[in-house]
């Protein structure tokens, strides 16, 4: 069984995804035409990579009347960031607090 992290990693692995993810960010609430229009490739193409960012939790849809209007998700990339990147982040950012210190009470004497 694919974890649902899983299918986050797959889904922002691909170019292409990504950009349709970044045209969500600056314009939320997309239809499908909407977001076929700046790019390469077909709309059964760009049909295929909602469908897996979908799947991903990454993209959510409202339907409005006979459209279906596309936004971002960003909990999933948040949750990924708070796992593998945050854990990181904190050690450093105490370090340099550290660090900070230590030059100060330096100073100081």
């Amino acid at each position: 069984m694919v974890s649902d992290e899983d299918k986050v990693f797959k889904a922002l692995a691909d170019t292409s995804r990504r950009k349709l993810l970044d045209r969500l960010r600056e314009e939320p609430g997309l239809p499908l035409s909407a977001l076929c229009e700046q790019q390469d490739m077909s709309r059964q193409a760009v049909t295929k990579h909602l469908v897996l960012l979908e799947a991903a939790n990454l993209v959510v849809t409202v339907k409005r009347g006979r459209e279906k209007l596309h936004y971002l998700n960003s909990a999933p990339i948040h949750d990924i960031y708070m796992r593998w990147i945050g854990k990181f982040e904190r050690e450093r950012v105490a370090a340099l607090h550290n660090l900070k210190q230590a030059l100060e009470s330096e100073h100081d004497k």
